[in-house]
């Protein structure tokens, strides 16, 4: 199955692939940063299959896409996509106008992208969630983890240069714990259409900050014993008969 391109907003360059047969529903996929959202490509194919469309936007001031990272929240680019579908997007290799009626709209992401679509969540359009290793609390990242901000930011720009167009002022609103961070808007999720898959070794992302955020919001989960920091293509298949319960 073929990959194809869009531009959403004039900003967001996203990779989809349309399944083989008439479908309403979706599935945008996010995924983690920093690293290389190609790598991804294939969950798409395979989702497709499935019967999905399966869509992966490269977050505004990454990548291809235009703009500055961080400046907005990037869940605010997955709601960009959201609004794009029924309103018309264009096959950017064919020129080819595109619309999907009354989608149906799920959400994936693993570590930053878990953080995108747990805060995109809230929007009425999502119907349900799976975050694997999700990003709760910027501020107990930068304490408990092997990844604090400061290394992030340091690592990031050397290893993957201007793949991450992003100032100092971006890396201060993570670290100041009220921008892009789903501890502090807990109340304002549902419960019911949120699904998280952690381990509790993983180094990357605090597991014992999960635990509490699961309890507290009182969601599905699954908690693995080993499993380090999961990923998207690994994971996914993996888990999908529980995830494609939990969809249904």
């Amino acid at each position: 199955m073929y990959t194809l391109r869009t531009r959403i907003k004039k900003d967001i360059v996203c990779e989809f692939v349309a399944p083989t047969k008439k479908s309403n529903k979706v599935i945008i996929v996010c995924g983690g940063m920093p690293g290389y959202p190609g790598r991804n490509s294939e969950l798409l194919s395979w989702l497709a299959k499935k019967g999905y469309w399966a869509f992966l936007p490269r977050y505004r001031g990454s990548w291809e896409s235009g703009g500055k990272f961080l400046k907005v929240s990037p869940h605010q680019d997955v709601l960009d996509v959201i609004d794009a579908l029924p309103k018309g997007f264009k096959d950017l290799w064919s020129g080819k106008n595109l619309k999907i009626k009354n989608p149906q709209v799920y959400l994936i992401g693993s570590s930053f992208g878990g953080t995108a679509v747990l805060l995109a969540s809230k929007n009425s359009k999502v119907k349900k969630v799976i975050a694997l290793s999700p990003v709760i609390d910027w501020r107990e990242e930068d304490k408990n983890t092997i990844e604090p901000i400061d290394f992030l930011a340091k690592f990031t720009k050397e290893a993957f240069g201007d793949g991450y167009r992003i100032t100092n002022d971006g890396w201060k609103k993570l670290k100041g714990g009220n921008f892009f961070n789903p501890i502090t808007e807990i109340k304002k999720f549902e419960a019911k259409k949120i699904f998280i898959i952690y381990a509790k070794n993983d180094k990357v992302v605090s597991s014992k900050t999960t635990k509490k955020f699961v309890e507290q919001l009182n969601c599905k989960s699954i908690v693995l014993n080993k499993g380090g920091h999961l990923s998207l293509s690994k994971n996914i298949p993996d888990f999908w008969p529980k995830i494609k319960k939990f969809f249904d």
